[in-house]
């Protein structure tokens, strides 16, 4: 440690510090626009200039390393007159817009300009002028006249996003900010950089004059789009949610968030809420009272029950519902007597093992990983902040493996990758069991032959100290998902590392911690929706088209219901094959208690009223129960829901268990499939009914129409050329999809996404597919 003076005071920080650290340590502020502590050090600014004993000149706190006995004074004439003088400098170019500007109000600018500034400038010439960019649907960069060049947009991008899609070009007062090459900024944490700015150059551009910062109301709350369970501040405006920024927690999101998290409240105000419950007669939908709509649910429920057994109703959750709403589903349908309840909708397995699947670490400990071996994942687009951790634990060093289809760029090095079909997914990691198992010394759960990429992946695995084996969302959602887990368990065990699984929603281990899945004697969502369709079907904020792994399928058994019952905020949500629709609130409307892959319980309240005649789906839940004469659904709040649900929060971590149903040892490697199978994955912009329907993430290259990527070996035998389409047909279902090369997928593997309206009428997101030219 080196202590040194500060303003009079002593301060002991680690050797290598700043100076600006220190000033943070002794709670000193110190003006600053480029310093950020989330990035590395540019000095560009210099208003954080201060006076250091025996320094000719005034020196950058940021960028002055702390010495044995340094003295620092932060408020001398001397630090004050340069912190003046460089403000003057900063405010010579920039436009006197405050009033316009969508920063105003929150812009570090202007903050420090009231105490740092002059009244008048002595600055007569013509200011520079800027012109603007059109960098995407997400960010505005109409006024970049205003920019002060601290850089802190470009080192995000280089060194938080990892991609540097910003750079700064020219010299001198020609100076900008800008894409280069004039394309767009893509990144799926690029929203950030709006928070980053300390000036009004980039700006939300979906928010841009729709309100002014003073006019808002800022309330706590939590994303549901993934398993991070991001800390959100959602700020209000009336009754209307204006804008998503941030809220710091450093365990859990630190201080980004997804572009998914922070604009997807576009879809709440949209056109597209369901006001009413409504009712479909005569092949009509009809609008109809709360009470209409219950009495029709209640007594259908009742007659289904009387006339095909209790067995008959069955319930489908997305796992991006509260805690609350997910106990009283699963309530309501074991108190009519049936054990169908699933929330794995996206699962082609129908295998229900115990155990509440996590991530088997804190979420903050991937930062400091120093080997990882990720498992069936999109990661970037799964799991955009986990992603990003893995990048920071990867710039530290750490080795990052990968078991996969396609070698998708997580914008991080991958020491070692195995690419193999879905079907021989099982094969290759039984190869990797068998390449530690041959470096150890002991006999393999399964014979298999060791691959060079497997023998990479040990080897890297069985190095370091702090490792985990992580399976991602595409490899529970496999087939053999249960075979996949065994052997990532018993390749953790051997090397020492700790097996999680990354969590598909918002809510996936609080699904499965209040029974959301079924019993002994249940059905799993795999089943409902293919070979074992249900007489009764409630459809809780899921969508039978987009969120299953057999749309098709899906569909068809919700044909064969005699009641589909649909509780979502949006009209059109499973309108083709529902006959009621009720309209429940989404996250920002309701309280409730997220669960994220940690395992970290988060509540939140509402932060604006329902819209129109909409309810929490746990008190529709709860007047449901009572009206079919069930007992326990006496609830006055949410929170007393909550206490039923988690019992003692305390003894939570003790239920977290990613234990497979099947051994190892157990695990039967099949031969992989003959001929051209499916890799499906979700795009970040299709996850959940909240996202697809957000306009501005629908206008990014994200969420581009769906398009057919092929092997070099097929694209080759099918004689395909740039710009050309191809017919992929999957059992009597087929689409028209642009094709695209891409060589690092696996032969005879090809790439259609789910998830979305283009690809919902084929089949399975796993198995069989062919395809020809159009």
């Amino acid at each position: 440690m080196v202590e040194i003076e500060l303003d009079g005071r002593k301060v002991e920080v680690p050797e290598g510090s700043m100076v600006m650290h220190a000033a943070d340590k002794a709670g000193t502020y110190i003006p600053h626009f480029c310093y950020h502590k989330k990035l590395s050090i540019a000095a560009n600014c210099r208003m954080c200039l201060v006076d250091v004993e025996k320094a000719p000149k005034p020196m950058p706190a940021c960028a002055t390393p702390v010495t044995q006995g340094m003295i620092v004074r932060t408020k001398s004439d001397k630090a004050l007159k340069a912190q003046q003088s460089v403000m003057e400098f900063l405010l010579i170019n920039h436009p006197l817009d405050c009033p316009i500007c969508d920063q105003g109000g929150e812009c570090q600018l202007q903050d420090l300009a009231v105490g740092y500034g002059k009244s008048s400038s002595r600055y007569t010439e013509e200011k520079r002028v800027v012109f603007h960019k059109d960098v995407g649907p997400l960010i505005s960069m109409e006024e970049m006249t205003r920019c002060i060049h601290c850089t802190r947009c470009v080192r995000f991008g280089q060194e938080v996003a990892g991609v540097m899609e910003l750079g700064m070009i020219h010299r001198g007062e020609h100076s900008e900010i800008t894409t280069v090459a004039g394309s767009t900024v893509d990144s799926e944490l690029s929203g950030n950089m709006i928070d980053l700015c300390p000036v009004g150059a980039l700006t939300s551009k979906p928010f841009r004059y729709s309100a002014r910062t003073w006019e808002l109301s800022r309330r706590k709350s939590v994303s549901p789009h993934d398993s991070t369970g991001a800390n959100l501040i959602v700020q209000v405006k009336g009754q209307q949610v204006m804008r998503v920024v941030p809220f710091e927690n450093e365990a859990v999101n630190e201080c980004w968030i997804a572009d998914r998290d922070r604009f997807s409240y576009e879809a709440l105000n949209g056109v597209d809420r369901l006001t009413a419950p409504m009712l479909k007669q005569g092949g009509e939908w009809k609008q109809v009272d709360w009470t209409t709509a219950l009495e029709y649910v209640a007594n259908g429920l009742k007659q289904i029950k009387t006339q095909h057994g209790a067995s008959a109703i069955g319930a489908l959750a997305s796992a991006n519902q509260t805690v609350e709403e997910l106990h009283l589903l699963a309530k309501l349908v074991r108190g009519l007597g049936s054990e169908n309840v699933d929330h794995r909708l996206r699962h082609a397995s129908t295998e229900s093992a115990p155990g509440v699947r996590w991530l088997g670490l804190e979420i903050a400990a991937l930062s400091s990983l120093e080997r990882a071996f990720v498992i069936g994942s999109f990661l970037r687009k799964d799991h955009p902040l986990f992603a990003q951790r893995l990048r920071q634990a990867a710039k530290r060093g750490a080795q990052i493996s990968a078991l996969g289809a396609v070698a998708d760029d997580w914008l991080l090095p991958v020491a070692a990758r195995v690419i193999a079909a879905p079907s021989a997914w099982v094969g290759a990691l039984a190869s990797v069991a068998a390449a530690v198992a041959q470096a150890k010394g002991t006999s393999a759960p399964v014979a298999a032959e060791v691959t060079p990429a497997a023998q990479s992946i040990a080897t890297s695995l069985l190095s370091g100290e702090r490792k985990a084996v992580l399976l991602g969302n595409t490899a529970m959602q496999h087939p053999e998902a249960e075979s996949l887990l065994a052997l990532a368990n018993w390749i953790a065990a051997q090397v020492g590392a700790r097996c999680g699984v990354l969590g598909e929603g918002g809510n996936s281990v609080g699904a499965q911690l209040v029974g959301a899945q079924p019993g002994a004697a249940g059905l799993s969502a795999a089943e409902m929706l293919g070979a074992k369709p249900r007489k009764a079907v409630l459809l809780l904020g899921a969508e039978a088209s987009y969120d299953s792994a057999d749309p098709v399928a899906a569909r068809a058994a919700l044909g064969h219901a005699e009641m589909v019952v649909s509780l979502s905020p949006f009209k059109d949500a499973n309108a083709e094959v529902a006959d009621v629709l009720l309209p429940v609130s989404p996250f920002t409307e309701t309280s409730g208690t997220f669960i994220n892959a940690e395992g970290r319980v988060q509540s939140f309240h509402g932060v604006v009223k329902p819209l129109g005649e909409t309810r929490p789906a746990w008190k529709v839940l709860r007047v449901l129960g009572s009206m079919l004469g069930l007992e326990g659904f006496g609830f006055e709040t949410s929170e007393e829901v909550r206490a039923q649900a988690l019992g003692d929060v305390t003894a939570l971590p003790q239920r977290l268990n990613n234990a497979a149903a099947v051994d190892a040892a157990a695990v039967r490697v099949s031969a992989p499939a003959n001929g051209i199978e499916r890799l499906a994955d979700v795009p970040i912009y299709s996850t959940d009914a909240i996202v697809r329907r957000a306009s501005s993430l629908q206008l990014t290259a994200d969420a581009r129409p769906p398009r057919a990527s092929l092997p070099a070996a097929l694209w080759q035998q099918l004689g395909l050329a740039e710009g050309a389409a191809v017919r992929v047909t999957q059992g009597s279902a087929s689409t028209v999809l642009p094709a695209v090369l891409d060589a690092s997928l696996a032969s005879n593997t090809v790439r259609v996404p789910a998830g979305h309206g283009a690809t919902a009428t084929l089949g399975a997101m796993f198995g069989a597919i062919s395809v020809a030219k159009a």
